[in-house]
């Protein structure tokens, strides 16, 4: 069986660990911002990572201890700036990233050049993961999961309905950071198993396929998550059983998914009418 030929290798079990794990992060993550209309975050914050993961590189520095910093900053950053009348979300999203991206590469074309350290974060790599990065993924990814859980109720509330959660005495404003908070953590940690050009794939897709056949807020987090599990492993298998990029090999795998849940809910919606 090829998962059981794949976990005789110590960086496969590093890589399907860490990958489960920030799939269920980014899942969980992405059905509020699919839902408030902020999807396209985890695409901007990847451009920043990218960008601070090269100046980390490009001056030795270690690149987690660089990227997770800025990636935060970028993310709160995102929210004060989107709240403005003058910049609204998905402009500020272009700008922050666009920009981030830009000083990484010049950073880099000025000092290392394009090396195999900076095609790994932006295109992803399994082999990029070391044991002492893997266990730091661990740790974050386990924080990410609890403080999820714990403030899920207040998640739920500022998803759903800000202005009523805000009428019923919720701080909206600290949540929205929060999640903005849990996001880059999750952006920075999925970069090195995806890379900057897809990472934004697990927050959108799980929850999107999810949508097509759950109609409430639970039953929709739910099956995101168990779908974007399933879609990381059997995309890791294709990537070792067919010698293609992991990266894609997961997206792909998504994108499958994705139909086959949009035609379940059709087929859902025309038994219903009958």
């Amino acid at each position: 069986m090829i998962l059981a030929e794949m976990l005789s290798y110590p960086f496969l079990v590093r890589a399907l660990v860490v990958g489960v794990l920030v799939s269920l992060c980014s899942a969980l993550l992405g059905v509020s911002l699919v839902l408030k209309r902020y999807s396209m975050i985890g695409d901007g914050l990847s451009h920043v990572g990218f960008g601070a993961l090269a100046v980390a590189t490009a001056f030795n520095a270690a690149p987690l201890a660089v990227a997770v910093p800025v990636v935060i900053a970028a993310a709160f950053l995102l929210l004060r700036v989107s709240r403005s009348s003058a910049i609204k979300g998905d402009a500020a999203i272009a700008m922050i990233s666009s920009g981030a991206l830009a000083i990484g590469v010049i950073v880099i074309s000025l000092t290392t050049g394009m090396n195999t350290d900076v095609s790994n974060y932006m295109f992803g790599s399994i082999l990029a993961l070391s044991s002492a990065d893997a266990r730091l993924s661990v740790a974050l990814s386990a924080a990410v999961l609890l403080l999820f859980v714990l403030f899920y109720p207040r998640i739920f509330a500022v998803t759903f309905d800000e202005t009523f959660a805000k009428a019923t005495g919720t701080r909206a404003g600290l949540y929205n950071m929060l999640i903005a908070l849990l996001t880059a953590v999750t952006v920075v940690l999925g970069m090195r198993m995806m890379g900057a050009l897809l990472i934004s794939s697990l927050i959108i897709f799980p929850p999107l396929s999810a949508m097509r056949v759950c109609r409430n807020f639970r039953a929709v987090v739910l099956t995101s998550a168990v779908t974007a599990v399933i879609c990381f492993v059997l995309g890791m298998a294709a990537s070792y059983a067919w010698e293609i990029p992991s990266g894609p090999a997961v997206v792909a795998v998504n994108i499958v998914a994705f139909g086959a849940f949009a035609l379940a809910g059709r087929l859902k919606r025309v038994s219903n009418i009958h």
